[in-house]
């Protein structure tokens, strides 16, 4: 009767009382489960919100080459996401801590993220369609300055949508729990990326045109959006409709959170307790981020270097374009391989544990940034990507999985908001600093950014140690 009033009735007893109960609410908190459905259906948006984040990861630099930028400018463009998302999520993670809804705690914000996202994604592919005045300003024409302002508000939308996924895991489930629940949030996100980056391909294969005139976004690109947004807005009440926040009194009895911790503290008391696996991780996060940064900038420049036969200048050629399609295909395959690691990631958690899990994959996933380097052959590139997914499937459920466990109290969202930065700041960072790097370590060779890749990749795998996995037992 203990493990089925445990499982079944969470909130029966209260922790204010005796300590026997006590002992009989920590039981409820820790062996309360969930089935996989309700594991599912507590990620399932992020499916739909993925798809509008490879669209946009796969289609920027496109959009504004598209509508007239400068190619020596185009880096700068990839700050904009990740520095919204430093900006964004953790306000999203402040005010959702608070705002307790009959719709839901974090589910009022996703659904307000998903509608925002939904009219960018129909705005920002026809920005070459509308009539603007040519003159430009500070080296931006009308058009491009559009996209911009419609870039920063995807960034911004995606970002609100995106955070309340991780936030309701933290909510709702518990600890022996959340390493399989990141593991469906990091398959549904990986199976959304595949399909956002083929999107454009296969709207090209069934007949939508691939080419426009100068300036107008291609119709494949336009429909992709169209396609992304529709299924972003499904997914998203998915999850609205099937999934019930736990309510003030469930969320305090599940985390047992007494009275007097639920106090409104501030941005620079909640840093200086963090725990310190929230630091550890963050530095193992720092390298991983910045290495996969350096993948979505140079991969193009490196595959058409070594395996197209492209001279390095001519951005035009067949070369460097035909180069462009690859990119769409490994970076799939890197999602494919994710999918496959995340099957595996449990089996090694169980015999390593957290930690463990953490190292192996990110070795793996350096060994194939590393091979980019050496491999002249296309088709050879599907295994150096798919063993990159490996590090990426780790870094979109382990992290997660030590941070919330480390987390105590009534901010796990404004934590997991904070958690954000790093993500965004190793990639702003590596941005500014990756022409550095290419020009005075890599001689301008955009392969050897691979190199450089796998490397901190390695540096992340050793940073794993300092991690103290405060699981219990």
């Amino acid at each position: 009767m203990l493990k089925k009033s445990c499982i079944f009735a969470p909130k029966i007893f209260k922790v204010n009382h005796i300590r026997g109960v006590t002992y009989w609410f920590l039981c409820t908190m820790n062996e309360r489960k969930l089935s996989i459905k309700q594991l599912f259906d507590l990620s399932f948006g992020f499916f739909g919100v993925q798809i509008a984040y490879a669209l946009q990861s796969a289609n920027i630099s496109r959009i504004f080459a598209t509508l007239g930028a400068d190619p020596h400018t185009l880096s700068f463009f990839w700050i904009l996401p990740p520095l919204m998302g430093m900006i964004v999520q953790p306000l999203v993670g402040k005010f959702s801590d608070k705002t307790w809804t009959r719709l839901g705690r974090r589910k009022p914000y996703l659904l307000f993220g998903a509608l925002i996202a939904v009219a960018v994604m129909l705005l920002l592919p026809n920005a070459g369609n509308f009539t603007f005045a040519q003159s430009a300003f500070l080296g931006l024409n009308a058009a491009m300055w559009f996209g911009l302002f419609s870039l920063m508000f995807l960034d911004t939308s995606i970002n609100i949508a995106m955070q309340p996924f991780k936030m309701m895991v933290g909510d709702m489930v518990s600890e022996e729990q959340k390493g399989i629940a990141y593991v469906i949030q990091s398959a549904l996100c990986n199976a959304g990326s595949i399909v956002g980056y083929l999107f454009p391909i296969f709207f090209t294969w069934i007949g939508i045109l691939n080419q426009a005139p100068e300036g107008v976004i291609p119709d494949s690109v336009k429909w992709s959006f169209y396609a992304g947004a529709t299924i972003l807005i499904l997914c998203s009440l998915y999850t609205f409709v099937n999934v019930k926040e736990l309510n003030p009194q469930e969320y305090s009895e599940f985390h047992g959170i007494q009275e007097q911790s639920k106090e409104d503290k501030s941005f620079f008391q909640l840093l200086r307790e963090a725990p310190s696996a929230f630091w550890s991780v963050g530095l193992v996060q720092f390298f991983c981020w910045a290495a996969f940064m350096y993948m979505w900038t140079y991969s193009n420049g490196a595959i058409a270097t070594n395996c197209f036969g492209w001279d390095g200048v001519d951005a035009q050629s067949a070369a460097f374009q035909n180069a462009g399609n690859w990119v769409g295909v490994v970076f799939c395959l890197q999602s494919f391989g994710s999918l496959l690691w995340a099957a595996v990631m449990p089996l090694l958690e169980h015999k390593y544990g957290n930690k463990g899990a953490y190292a192996i994959s990110l070795i793996v996933g350096a060994l194939g940034f590393i091979s980019v380097y050496f491999v002249t052959n296309q088709y050879v590139l599907w295994i150096s990507y798919i063993l990159i997914g490996a590090a990426w499937a780790a870094m979109l459920a382990i992290p997660f999985t030590i941070v919330t466990n480390a987390i105590k109290g009534g901010n796990i969202g404004y934590y997991l908001g904070l958690f954000n930065c790093t993500i965004c700041v190793p990639q702003i960072i590596a941005a500014l600093c990756g022409g550095f790097i290419l020009k005075y370590i890599c001689a301008h060779v955009q392969a050897g950014m691979m190199l450089v890749a796998g490397v901190f990749l390695i540096l992340g795998a050793c940073s794993v140690a300092l991690i103290k996995d405060t699981k219990k037992e």
